[in-house]
Parts: structure tokens; sequence; C-alpha cells
């Protein structure tokens, strides 16, 4: 490696040192992100277009680089570069927003919103001296190629997404964010191949799209047969433009990213009006969203409630149903994170489940443990579709246990790298594991009354996780307050809303 080439590490700690410069500051934590990540990428557009302009005029000597804009991989266009910003005096908030407005303007098929909607000019929040803080720390840091690889800048990028989600603990954060070893496992499940299409409704911050790309490469393939064929949806403007820049910092050029509320007016749709379909369809969409669009469902112009309409104050399935009508017809396949409850629920959810059942979609379905995921204590479900099921495995699901699985930490749970190759084996495999993997019966479930409650399929060992006398009766005791508690609140709710005198 080069003596002026930046490390992983080093990248990271100077990231983690801007969050520090916002320690204490009127930005909420939550926030760090929206103003943190744009100043990364702008500094490392203009650390790129210096480089590329040296490299020209190495090659072509002293040149007009203004008649020539393909030498550039972006535009930045004169008075907006890092170093314009950093020269001014005062009001650098309104140069900055002057300064990026001006980039993404110029660059309209690949930049436009990417530095998301930070009120760069409001000085309540972002003084001229914190600013300037910020931006003499980055200005320390070289970015240019030659210093700093698109891999190794795009994995400081996501360490840094996933710092803010660590240290928040809040469900805005966790919404965006999902662990890199589920990522991992989800894509495994589904296998992407070269010159597929790959599609996320929910994406976040990009890390299922990146996730299918690298495993590509590390399958040996070309990544590159990708470009073109990446698509995401995503409702928070901030989020939709940090997963563009993820991207482009991977070195991924080609791809649509678009902010949208997917549920009410998906974006990627074919002339016709019908959905538009796709090899594989990831996501980790919001828990039991309420307000999720149930008045578009009713008459869904795109025919996505096929299986039932969900309730008002759950939308798991329709992010299920939304996904399910994405795939495409021979090769779709889908991985999704869901609430447990939907394995379980009645009513409309139950309906659902059952068309999805008879329909024979769903392949498998693997419980892990609780509080794995950023922003939530419950324990996930990851449910795979898919289209058309190879032999063997028609009429059939394969239900695993996996909340054994993880590693404990002082505040969250860990699923590692072993425990997602080990979830993968069993889903390969599609047989039963004593105490972790049941494969059934479209048959079997019939029986159960068509629930997919992993309890009913694969029990724990006997005698595994009993606790002592004492302890048990101590939780016991524990749980009867809480529960006479929560009584006593529910009547207060009642009688103070007129329901009980």
């Amino acid at each position: 490696m080069p003596p002026n080439r930046l490390t992983l590490n080093d990248l990271k700690a100077e990231l983690w040192a801007c969050a520090e410069i916002l320690r204490g500051s009127a930005v909420d934590r939550t926030d760090w992100k929206a103003y943190i990540l744009p100043l990364l990428f702008f500094k490392r557009i203009s650390d790129v277009w210096d480089e590329e302009a040296a490299e020209a005029r190495q090659t072509y000597g002293d040149i007009d680089l203004a008649d020539f804009p393909e030498l550039h991989r972006f535009r930045l266009p004169n008075g907006h570069h890092w170093r314009d910003v950093r020269q001014v005096p005062t009001s650098v908030g309104a140069a900055l927003t002057k300064a990026l407005r001006a980039i993404e303007r110029a660059n309209p098929d690949t930049l436009t919103r990417v530095f998301g909607a930070a009120d760069w000019g409001n000085r309540e929040i972002l003084s001229d001296a914190l600013l300037k803080d910020l931006i003499e720390r980055l200005s320390a840091v070289p970015l240019e190629n030659a210093s700093v690889g698109s891999d190794i800048l795009g994995d400081a990028y996501e360490y840094l997404i996933g710092k803010f989600a660590d240290i928040t603990r809040r469900k805005k954060a966790g919404e965006f964010y999902t662990p890199r070893s589920v990522v991992r496992m989800m894509v495994e499940l589904l296998d992407p191949r070269e010159g597929e299409t790959i599609y996320d409704p929910a994406c976040g911050t990009g890390g299922m799209l990146l996730g299918a790309i690298d495993h590509v490469e590390r399958a040996g393939g070309d990544p590159r047969t990708f470009f073109g064929r990446i698509f995401g949806e995503e409702k928070n403007l901030t989020t939709s433009s940090i997963a563009r820049m993820n991207l482009l910092l991977h070195g991924v050029d080609d791809f649509q990213i678009e902010q949208n509320d997917t549920l009410r007016t998906p974006t990627f749709t074919h002339p016709n009006g019908a959905l538009a379909t796709f090899d594989c369809v990831i996501a980790n969409p919001p828990f039991s969203l309420k307000e999720w669009g149930r008045e578009v469902w009713e008459a869904d112009p795109w025919r996505r409630a096929s299986f039932g309409l969900p309730p008002a104050r759950y939308g798991d399935y329709a992010w299920v149903q939304h996904m399910a009508a994405s795939m495409a017809a021979d090769s779709g396949r889908m991985a999704v994170v869901l609430p447990q409850g939907v394995l379980f629920r009645a009513g409309a959810e139950g309906k659902i489940r059952r068309e999805l059942l008879e329909k024979d979609l769903i392949e498998a379905v693997i419980g892990l443990a609780p509080n794995i995921f950023y922003g939530t204590g419950l324990a996930p479900a990851v449910v795979t579709m898919r289209r058309q099921k190879r032999r063997g495995r028609r009429g059939k699901v394969i239900v695993i246990d996996a909340s054994r699985l993880f590693r404990k930490g002082r505040a969250q749970n860990f699923l590692d790298a072993g425990h997602a190759e080990l979830i993968v084996e069993w889903v390969r495999s599609f047989q039963d594991v004593e105490d972790r993997a049941k494969v059934v019966s479209t048959e079997d479930i019939e029986r159960e009354n068509w629930t997919l409650n992993i309890s009913r399929y694969v029990l724990p060992p006997i005698g595994e996780e009993v606790p002592p006398l004492p302890e048990a009766v101590a939780t016991f005791r524990r749980s009867l307050v809480e529960a006479r508690a929560a009584e006593d609140r529910l009547r207060r709710v009642l009688v103070e809303d007129g329901w009980l005198d």
C-alpha cells in the first residue's frame, strides 16, 4: 500500500471525529448523518475532480478543462469546489447550500437531490464556527482515488451509518439500517446471479442492494453486470439521498433510487399500468406500519391486493403483497424481514397467509433472536418466497427456529456470520434438523389452521432452558406485578375516555 494511502480504520477514525464535533451541538444525534455524509461526498467529488484535472493536464497539456467535461466523472461548476466553500469567511451554510445545489443541477442524470434536504443555513443549529470545524477536519483527509479506493470509502460510509443507528437506539435510526450479517444471510438465500435485476421497495441506505452486488463479486462474478439493473424506493428524502451517495461511493454509477411512497404510488411500472417485475426482491420494511395507504389499496390500480386487503393498522402484508407482485414470473424470488406476528395473526392477515400458502409461494420461515436489529427489541422473522419452487420443495415450507443463534451483547444481541451461514445451510439442505428446523407440507399447515407460528412446528429441547424453581417463581411474581400495573393503566384510560364509570 502506498505510504499516503488511507486505511479503512484511518478513515473510520476521521469520520467519527466529525461526529464528535457535533456532539453537544444543537444538532440532534439522529440528524448527524444528514450533515456529515453530504460533506464527505462533496469533499470526495472535489478531490476526484482535482485528480482528474491533474491527469488530463499531464496527458494533454495546458488545456481549458471547461471545454472537456467528459474528462470528469461528475461536473463541478466553477466557484463551487470544496476549497471555494472553505475560503468563505461568513455565512458558510449559505455557501454550502449554493454549492451543493449547483452540483446537483450540473449532474441531473446522476446527482439530482443526492445531498438531501439538510438546513445548512439555519444558524441556530449550525453556526459558522461549527461548520468551519467540520470543513477543516475533512479538509485534512485526502479522498481522491490515489488515497482511498471506492470500496474502502463505501465501507467507512456504512460504518458511520451503523454507528448512528447504534448510538441513537431509536426507531428513527433503526428504520434505515439492517445489520450486515442479516443482509448477507438474506442475499445468500436469494443467490442473485450476474445480470439479474435487484429491487428493494424500502431500500433505506441501500445496504441490501450493495449486498447483492457484493454476493456476485465474492462468487467470482462481474458486479458491473448489475449496472442499470439496481432499483430501490425509499420514502424518507434524507435516507434516499444517503442510499444514492452510498452506491456512488461504492463505485456503482448506474442505478435507480427513487424517493417515493412505495405502497401508495410505486415508481417502477410498465406503460400498461402493471408493476415492473424483478428477479430478486429484498427488503426490511417498517414493522406494522399504520396509515400505510389502505385507502389506495381498496381499489389498487396495480392490483396488489390479490390475496386480500390488509388491516388498516398493520401494513406488513401490504409490503409482502407488493413484493410478491414484483417478482418475475419464472425467476422471481424474495426475502423480507417481518414481525413474527404476521406468522400467526388471524382475521384479514390470516386469510392472506392462507392464500399465499395455497398458491405455494412461501418457501422458508426463519425466526431470529430478539434484539438483533437496531431500534427494536422484537424477535423478527425472515420469510422467503419463490414464484417457481424447485422439485422436491413444492407444497412444502421449511420452518426454522434460529432464536438461539446469537451472541449476547451488553445492550444488543448479534447474529454473527457463523450463525447466518448455518441458517443458509439449513434452508439450502431443506431437511429436518432436530430442535432447529422442520419441513412441513401445506396439509400439515392446514391442520394447524394455517398458522406459521414457529413453536407449532419446532420446539426447543425439553429442559434446556428451564430455570431453577426460585428463579422461575421470582419471574412469575414480577410478571404478575407488571400485569396488574398494566390492568390499572388500562382501567384509568377507559375511565378517562368514558368507556367505564
